[in-house]
């Protein structure tokens, strides 16, 4: 049996795909076949990227929009379908930090972290359910963080928000099973992108100490776990959260 990952034919839509572990999934799912919709909070941030997928081969769409916006989500998605055809595989990545201790966050940090990182996932599950279950193959991957799922001092915000999106997936996992949908979520440990990078060096030094495998994640890594579970390969998987660690939550 070839285990070789073909997705031609397949359309992706990668929120917060203009850099990082977005970025690198766009690629690898391009890479392997399918057409792309990248989206970034401005269409002119993603269009380096889809540039790169044409680059390819393959079909690309440069998007822009807020994914705490309810409509917006629904036209991205819309315009996706009408300029790429299809939708098959939805990857939830878009995502902000406001950290601070608690006793000194503000409602409007609070607020913001789950809007983009919670309800922006709810928003393109919501406005992608009904073509990715007509599809009866769809494949959808929600990124959380292992700080949902062991939480993290000066993060309750990213933490609550990502939290939900495990709770967000296997929900949804349950409702679109029969209709052949998979929902996964993937929990990155320390990962080296921008949003990592600035990060004080006591801070990542501590970090480094506590993985087993003894070095820090890079954003590939986390693109090859997307393409499993956007693939055939992850057929049989379902409502389950892949931790990407390098073994740091055990």
């Amino acid at each position: 049996m070839s285990l070789s990952i073909d997705l031609s034919g397949k359309v992706a839509l990668v929120t917060g795909a203009s850099r990082g572990i977005g970025r690198a999934a766009a690629l690898r799912l391009g890479a392997a076949g399918a057409d792309v919709a990248v989206l970034a909070t401005a269409a002119e941030r993603a269009e380096p990227v889809a540039e790169e997928l044409r680059a390819m081969g393959r079909k690309a769409l440069a998007l822009g929009a807020d994914v705490s916006d309810f409509a917006a989500a629904g036209e991205a998605v819309e315009r996706t379908i009408g300029e790429l055809g299809r939708l098959d595989v939805l990857v939830n990545n878009a995502g902000v930090t406001k950290d601070g201790l608690f006793l000194r966050m503000s409602e409007e940090d609070f607020d913001r972290v789950l809007a983009v990182n919670l309800k922006g996932c709810f928003n393109f599950c919501r406005a992608a359910a009904r073509p990715l279950t007509k599809a009866r193959g769809g494949r959808i991957v929600n990124v959380t963080s292992i700080v949902g799922l062991v939480g993290n001092a000066g993060q309750a915000n990213y933490a609550a928000a990502k939290a939900g999106i495990v709770g967000l997936t296997r929900s949804l996992a349950k409702e679109f099973g029969g209709r052949n949908v998979t929902v996964n979520a993937l929990a990155p440990g320390f990962i080296e992108t921008d949003m990592t990078g600035g990060l004080p060096d006591d801070v990542k030094e501590a970090s480094l100490g506590s993985i087993p495998l003894g070095r820090f994640g890079a954003a590939d890594e986390i693109a090859d776990a997307v393409l499993y579970l956007a693939s055939d390969l992850g057929s049989y998987v379902t409502g389950q959260v892949l931790t990407v660690d390098g073994g740091l939550s055990i």
